[in-house]
Parts: structure tokens; C-alpha cells; sequence
């Protein structure tokens, strides 16, 4: 998971924003009208064309026949159980090419999400860091401990639970990507927070999961490191003429993507 996000980081931080972070509606249009603009191709190619086209036109003829006979309830039942068939057929058709576009499409929306959702907290802000241990690991809550840098300070004592959790409650004085440092023993873990600033990519959480391919802001952590994840939240990042925050960068992905590939699909000869 590591490379997989240091090779696909590495290529999005030099496409994304190539005017900077802060007009942040550049790539929220170009990205999601290209991906709509490639699955057209990937559709044309991949899909069964001939098949959808079939499955459309049978169920558009039984759609008229209930039209046309919707007084006689035994055609009507008759022409919804047809429908229902040609409706999974049209889906089969549409399965291929859409399982491959899921992985190309996940990686950019990925990449846009930890662009442009959220935002650097402000300074002054008060946030949990939360950590996690293996639950297999040897290493007691009581046992580690967090180097801060300059710039942040410690608000409160430490929470720490049985079952391996760990809560600090910091406070960020100053602007800057500070890096906060965990140690266990020989083991140590490093956690970014972004304070203040311009908009930025900004390093949410660092896990051993399979959702450390959602946050790229920085690496995963390894194998044999006693630590599981590590989070801090950061606001939504508001931008005026979008909807803010992931759901809003989801949506406007989808929205766009769809938006292009429907306006564009004659252009490209593709039946969808």
C-alpha cells in the first residue's frame, strides 16, 4: 500500500493544481469531465454495443406495450416480469466496463479528496489525536509516549485505554506541517498536523489498513510497528461555488463525470 500511494501521489502532486491549491474549481471540473471523457472510450471498446442497444430497445417495447395495454393487467404483469429480464441483461452488458473503470476512477477521486476536502486547522485549534494499538502487540497504552514539536503544545493529560487507545488533546500555537512523534521502545511513528497556511494536502491518517489506499496525505505504517493507526481531524475545506468536504468532492466527481459522459456520448458514437 505504501508504493501504491507513493507512485500515485507522486504522479497527482504534479498534475493536480498546477496553479496551486487555492482555485481549487480548476481541477474539481477538468478531473471529473476527462474521467467522464475516458470511460466513453473504455465503454465504446469494452461494452457489448450491440447488446445494450438490444436490451434498450426491448425494454423501451415493453414500456410502450403497458402503455398500450394497461387495462389488461395479465399483459401489464407479463410486460414488467419482460422488463425486469432485459433490465438485467442491459446491467450485464455494463459490468465489464465499469469494474475497470472502478480502480483508475478511485485513484484520482482519492487524490482529489485528500487535495481539496479538507482544509489546515486554524491556529489556536484544539484537536484529539488519537492512536491506536496492535491488538496483539505487547506495548501497554502506558508505554508510549509523544515528542511535540515547537508550535504545539499538550491542552489536557493523556486518555488512555485498556483495550489500546490513546487520546492527547493538543493545542497548535503556530502555523507549519508539524510532525508529531510516537515511541514505543525502539519503535517510533511519525504523524503530520498542518496548521494555518494555504490549502494544502494535508496528512489525516496514518494506518496498517486497507484505508490507508483513501488517505495518501502520508504513508502507511509498517508491518511490525506496534501502532495501528493514527488520526487528528481536520475541518472541511470551504469553497464557494462547491460543495465542501468529501461528500461535496464526491458529488462533484460524479456529478461532472456523468454530466460530460452524457453530453459527450454522441460525439464519441457510444450507446450507454
Amino acid at each position: 500500500m505504501n508504493s501504491f500511494n507513493q507512485i500515485t501521489s507522486a504522479v497527482f502532486d504534479l498534475l493536480l493544481a498546477p496553479l496551486g491549491h487555492q482555485p481549487a474549481g480548476f481541477d474539481m471540473l477538468l478531473w471529473p469531465v476527462l474521467c467522464g471523457v475516458v470511460a466513453l472510450i473504455i465503454w465504446k471498446y469494452v461494452s457489448n454495443q450491440q447488446g445494450i442497444e438490444w436490451a434498450r430497445d426491448q425494454i423501451k417495447m415493453h414500456l410502450l406495450e403497458i402503455r398500450l395495454w394497461r387495462h389488461d393487467l395479465t399483459v401489464v404483469f407479463g410486460a414488467v416480469a419482460r422488463i425486469l429480464a432485459k433490465n438485467a441483461v442491459y446491467i450485464g452488458y455494463n459490468i465489464t466496463p465499469g469494474l475497470i473503470l472502478a480502480l483508475p476512477f478511485t485513484i484520482v477521486l482519492v487524490q482529489l479528496e485528500a487535495n481539496y476536502a479538507k482544509a489546515p486547522v486554524p491556529v489556536g485549534t484544539v484537536e484529539l489525536l488519537h492512536v491506536t494499538l496492535e491488538s496483539d502487540t505487547e506495548v501497554k497504552p502506558v508505554e508510549v509516549a509523544l515528542n511535540l514539536p515547537d508550535g504545539i503544545v499538550l491542552d489536557a493529560p493523556p486518555v488512555r485505554t485498556p483495550d489500546g487507545e490513546i487520546f492527547w488533546r493538543l493545542r497548535a500555537e503556530t502555523a507549519g506541517d508539524h510532525l508529531l512523534t510516537l515511541t514505543a521502545g525502539d519503535h517510533e511513528l511519525v504523524k503530520g498536523w498542518a496548521v494555518g497556511g494555504e490549502p494544502r494536502k494535508v496528512p489525516q491518517m496514518r494506518t496498517k489498513s486497507w484505508e490507508a489506499l483513501l488517505y495518501p496525505g502520508e504513508g502507511g505504517i509498517p508491518a511490525q510497528s506496534p501502532f495501528y493507526d493514527a488520526r487528528i481531524a481536520y475541518p472541511d475545506r470551504v469553497m464557494p461555488w462547491l460543495w465542501d468536504g468529501e461528500f461535496g468532492v464526491l458529488m462533484w466527481f460524479f456529478v461532472f463525470s456523468l454530466l460530460a459522459g452524457f453530453a459527450l456520448k454522441d460525439v464519441f458514437g457510444v450507446t450507454l
